[in-house]
């Protein structure tokens, strides 16, 4: 979609003037993403009766429907807001047409199975598509983002009971979904929540307590709700071994699936936020006049297992959050750079606007191939994949989360004055992303996950099945072509089994201080290395192909390359700082006054 628009401002001396002529076009690297799935990932071999020219078709078709539904609404939207009226979440009215053609065009069925009434693809495919649109407005994709990873839970632990009853309204958009554990006092240590579940009859439990930050908590778009909510029943223990998951609809359900009256949910607070203002983030008060009717799914004492699932689905969706953002960022900032002249040339032209944007454009590309690379292990029949997705999906979350919000600062600063202003939509990027850092675990919870449980728990294992991966590549004879960036790579790699070992050894003497206070820089000093890794996997199949190529493909392919350069040279070097700060510091941190 073209919103071009001209902005009429006074100069210093109080005469009006017309500034240039500005183009925002929303633009999807197809490109790069057809590239890592089928150069790379060779995704079409999973989905034979689609085969690469279907799935082209139907990422193409969804890219034109997000253009065209999607990205128009994310300006108005983030100004319209959210409100609580009577009782009730407003959403800006634009969502509602997007959220009817996004059902009715049958988007929200894309990779969901069919004996749902879903379009099974593969995986990845999937996630390629949420990432275009979650790009293009991310408050938007929330809604139905957390209704499918919802769905997700009950078709995988409900009973089919439940699956029949809740399922198909879900599926055709009547109902939607969230996922309700945040209290007061018990952010991040859900272990200390407070909410009861009192056993009635008929499998019925009374749900009594009070939720926040409740994404989607509340709203207009569908007719009712599906929380799952984390309680604790009389038996419980203390502690998240004590926790099971309900199923509490906003409404009663009648024995024919008709919705009807309230359900003790009532929605007390919308919260006024940095950024994804057309989100209804909100605080739920469940039971507070004793009649709100919650049913068990899954086993008692489960569930934290079995919200899981939906979190570590909603982790890879905050690092869609990122990627997708930051990609489009990029996208409109590259158009911006090309016509905005400055000193009798296009800014673009300077060197240090061009080394920004190429450094945007790798870091782009390389948490766009690293998600992507971690989506299509679900589908792989790989014996370390399972533990390589539970080792790659903190990772992704904190990494590709913490790059993005640097790649939207970037983008504002490209812009100059401009950026920082409202006018071109670049500054709602930084705010929308922030939060993808901060709920779902902070960064800092997704990176002592990384180290303390994914790695150092099982002495390592899948890390270094990772590692073996790695060296395959770096020893392909076509990375010989860039000597100082594999060479780069090997350094990295020796670093981090001496960080390991300083990690191993820390922990063997319970000093688990000494290695907490460097997590975050050991997911940093990971990410770039494997994030080198797949753009040296591109580079190398970029630099096997570009003799062959059309001269309109040489010239992508030869960006790849530019890519991985790039990257290692401006990123991967900070792994040398990064491997001296983790073996070099002699501060306890913990001792330390504030």
């Amino acid at each position: 979609m073209n919103i071009r628009q001209f902005f009429v401002k006074k100069n210093y001396c109080g005469e009006k003037i017309l500034l240039e002529d500005t183009m925002a076009v929303f633009k999807t690297d197809l490109e790069d993403i057809y590239f890592n799935l089928f150069k790379d990932l060779n995704v079409a071999e999973l989905a034979p009766d689609l085969g690469e020219d279907g799935i082209k078709d139907v990422i193409g078709q969804f890219d034109k429907f997000v253009g065209a539904e999607i990205f128009p609404n994310r300006t108005k939207a983030d100004e319209e807001g959210v409100s609580l009226v009577d009782g009730q979440v407003k959403v800006p009215e634009c969502y509602k047409k997007a959220k009817n053609s996004f059902y009715d065009n049958g988007w929200f069925a894309l990779g969901q199975p069919e004996d749902i009434g879903g379009m099974p693809v593969p995986e990845v495919v999937s996630l390629a598509c949420t990432s275009i649109s979650t790009g293009a407005d991310t408050s938007f994709g929330m809604y139905p983002g957390l209704t499918k990873a919802a769905l997700n839970v009950i078709r995988l632990v409900g009973t089919q009971e439940q699956i029949d009853q809740y399922i198909p309204s879900m599926m055709e958009g009547k109902w939607g979904g969230t996922m309700c554990l945040t209290e007061a006092g018990a952010g991040s240590d859900v272990g200390a929540l407070r909410s009861t579940a009192k056993p009635l009859d008929n499998g019925r439990h009374l749900i009594s307590g009070t939720k926040i930050f409740i994404s989607s908590g509340d709203n207009d778009l569908y007719d009712n709700i599906v929380h799952l909510v984390l309680a604790r029943t009389p038996e419980g223990q203390p502690g998240t071994k004590g926790i099971s998951l309900f199923i509490v609809p906003k409404y009663k359900i009648g024995a024919d699936g008709s919705v009807g009256e309230s359900n003790d949910v009532v929605c007390s607070k919308v919260e006024e936020k940095m950024g994804i203002h057309s989100q209804a983030t909100c605080e739920l008060q469940f039971g507070a006049n004793g009649n709100c009717e919650g049913w068990l799914i899954g086993e008692e004492f489960d569930g934290m297992t079995n919200m899981f699932i939906m979190m570590n689905e909603a982790r890879l969706l905050c690092a869609i959050q990122g990627e997708g953002q930051s990609s489009l960022a990029y996208s409109l900032t590259k158009q911006y750079v090309e016509e905005r002249v400055q000193f009798g040339t296009e800014i673009g032209n300077h060197p240090d606007v061009k080394k920004n944007m190429l450094k945007m454009r790798a870091m782009c590309r390389g948490i766009r191939s690293l998600i992507y690379y971690t989506s299509h292990l679900f589908d792989s029949k790989e014996e370390s994949a399972e533990a390589e997705v539970a080792l790659l999906t903190p990772l992704c979350k904190a990494y590709c989360t913490d790059e993005a919000m640097l790649i939207a600062s970037n983008a504002i600063q490209m812009h100059g004055g401009y950026g920082y202003c409202s006018e071109y939509g670049i500054e709602q990027f930084l705010r929308d992303i922030k939060i993808s850092a901060i709920y779902e675990g902070t960064n800092a919870i997704q990176a002592t996950d990384y180290v303390m449980r994914k790695i150092l728990k099982d002495g390592g294992a899948a890390f270094q099945s990772l590692g073996s991966k790695i060296q395959k590549t770096l020893s392909n004879p076509v990375a010989a072509n860039w000597e100082k960036e594999v060479a780069s790579m090997g350094a990295s790699m020796q670093k981090a089994v001496e960080i390991l070992g300083v990690f191993g050894e820390k922990a063997k003497a319970k000093d688990y201080n000494g290695v907490l206070q460097h997590c975050c820089e050991f997911l940093s000093f990971s990410g770039n290395l494997i994030v080198a890794w797949r753009l040296l996997e591109h580079a190398i199949i970029a630099h096997e192909s570009i003799d062959s190529a059309a001269d309109a493909e040489k010239k992508y392919l030869s960006t790849k390359v530019d890519d991985f350069r790039v990257f290692c040279q401006y990123y991967l070097v900070n792994n040398i700082s990064l491997s001296k700060l983790i073996t070099g510091c002699d501060l306890d941190v913990a001792s330390l006054e504030l």
